[in-house]
């Protein structure tokens, strides 16, 4: 009798200790019970299943009706893409961190992004973007050293700008058609640099992701057209959840920048 009782007990305590060690995943959606061995995504991803539980769940984005990029010697340039479409667009910056996850979270979440590569930032490991872009991720430029552009002359802009396309291009098998300037600066010569290098359009953004937090610079939620910004940074994860669930709580659909831009 005494033993079954001890063993009762040993049953009690280690239920409780579960379920202290669960919760819910950020941003309030409910997950499944966390438990010491957490189930991964097939392939040793290391996505646990209440990470995969923060995906939320988007239809079909709408046919296109995209922008047309005024005449001139100048490339285009946007904060946003004037559309009353309910779509946002992601995009991510430089690629200094090369976080194993951002595959399998790409095919999880299943959304188009478009990745602003610098040079300096991808060399190390260029065949880790080779991955995303055969998960449906489009590579466009962000320079070779991520200069400050502004103010700097033609030439000094044209290595950059020029030289980072045509790299992008011999890496990937696709020369870029759109461009990021570091910091958003830019001038006239640097659109005009653009332009001459054979890309469409620059842009800036609306929102900026960092460390899991989603900074607006206008409101309180992601707007129809909107550019989102986030960085490969060690939060990588945390980041893309919380630009995925932004975009969510707003309404819309993530979308590709690229259709967008004629």
């Amino acid at each position: 009798m005494r033993s079954r009782l001890l063993a009762l007990v040993a049953v009690s305590l280690l239920a409780s200790g579960c379920a202290a060690h669960g919760g819910e995943p950020a941003q309030g959606r409910p997950g499944p019970s966390v438990t010491a061995s957490r189930p991964e995504v097939p392939g040793g991803s290391g996505l646990s299943s209440a990470q995969l539980a923060r995906i939320p769940h988007f239809g079909p984005a709408p046919a296109p009706r995209p922008v047309t990029v005024p005449a001139g010697p100048s490339a285009g340039w946007y904060s946003a893409i004037p559309t009353d479409q309910p779509v946002a667009f992601i995009t991510m910056d430089d690629g200094w961190t090369k976080d194993p996850h951002a595959l399998a979270l790409l095919e999880a979440a299943h959304v188009p992004v478009t990745l602003f590569l610098e040079i300096n930032a991808i060399k190390s490991d260029p065949g880790y973007f080779t991955r995303l872009q055969q998960a449906g991720a489009v590579i466009e430029a962000h320079t070779i050293s991520h200069p400050d552009l502004k103010g700097k002359s033609y030439e000094a802009q044209k290595h950059e700008i020029c030289g980072s396309a045509d790299e992008l291009a011999r890496l990937y098998g696709r020369r870029p058609l759109l461009f990021r300037p570091p910091y958003g600066d830019k001038d006239a010569t640097t659109l005009r640099v653009v332009h001459d290098c054979g890309m469409k359009a620059a842009f800036y953004w609306r929102e900026t992701t960092d460390k899991g937090i989603v900074r607006y610079q206008a409101g309180q939620k992601v707007k129809a057209g909107d550019i989102v910004l986030m960085h490969f940074r060690p939060a990588f994860v945390d980041d893309f959840l919380a630009v995925l669930n932004a975009i969510a709580t707003a309404g819309l659909t993530p979308a590709l920048l690229e259709d967008y831009v004629s």
